[in-house]
């Protein structure tokens, strides 16, 4: 079974850059799809993006496209959000999750890091 221990994450201004790392032990990542959810403060926990098995293909939502990117090294067991111009409406915890379905639906992701908080001020 894989374990997944996300890191990067603290406190930015608006507009800055942070870049989650998502690390695998146990087993290699390349047998799974990875997402990225967040969950702000009293809101339920949303999808932010996804990547395939070997990073060939990338979704993410609306409301970070353009601005966050998902990358993964399976040699390095691991998997990266790049996030540039943030905003404080960014602030959550972000969580890495691991799955075999492509898909943004969190039920499908059996396999979740811990999360780890990201806070944008103004």
């Amino acid at each position: 079974q894989v374990q997944l221990v996300e890191s990067g994450g603290g406190l930015v201004q608006a507009g800055g850059s942070l870049r989650l790392s998502c690390a695998a032990s146990g087993r290699t990542l390349d047998s799974y799809s990875m997402g990225w959810f967040r969950q702000a403060p009293g809101k339920e926990r949303e999808f932010v993006g996804r990547i395939g098995w070997i990073g060939d293909a990338t979704v993410y939502s609306d409301s970070v496209k353009g601005r966050f990117t998902i990358s993964r090294d399976n040699a390095n067991n691991t998997v990266y959000l790049q996030m540039n111009n943030l905003k404080p409406e960014d602030t959550a915890v972000y969580y890495c999750a691991a799955g075999t379905v492509w898909t943004e639906l969190e039920a499908h992701y059996f396999i979740w890091g811990q999360g780890t908080q990201v806070t944008v001020s103004s």
